[in-house]
């Protein structure tokens, strides 16, 4: 059985057990935290209209509220006139541990 949520801007691919990372949420770690869902497929069965839908909730325990992402460097440079500038940028993301899909 899995479902697709939508967490923090995205929609994502999950199982019960399932470890995911997203956009940074406003959860301390051991909190509980639940998600809408978009689609759930059991077995064969998939379940996709939005009264059933209302019914089923995805909960996940927070692992970690501060991991980061990967660290994106950006440069700019203007040949012959001495222009360079650098930036970075690391996304701020919450770890989650699916626990249930009910």
């Amino acid at each position: 059985m899995y479902a697709i949520v939508k967490a923090g801007g995205h929609q994502e691919k999950v199982e019960v057990g399932d470890t995911i990372l997203v956009n940074r949420l406003d959860a301390k770690n051991g909190e509980t935290v639940e998600f809408p869902v978009a689609l759930v497929v059991d077995g064969e069965k998939v379940i996709i209209a939005a009264a059933d839908l209302a019914k089923i909730s995805v909960k996940a325990e927070v692992v970690n509220d501060d991991a980061k992402g990967p660290k994106i460097r950006i440069q700019k440079f203007k040949n012959k006139t001495g222009v360079a500038r650098r930036k970075g940028h690391r996304q701020k993301l919450t770890q989650l541990k699916i626990t249930a899909i009910a």
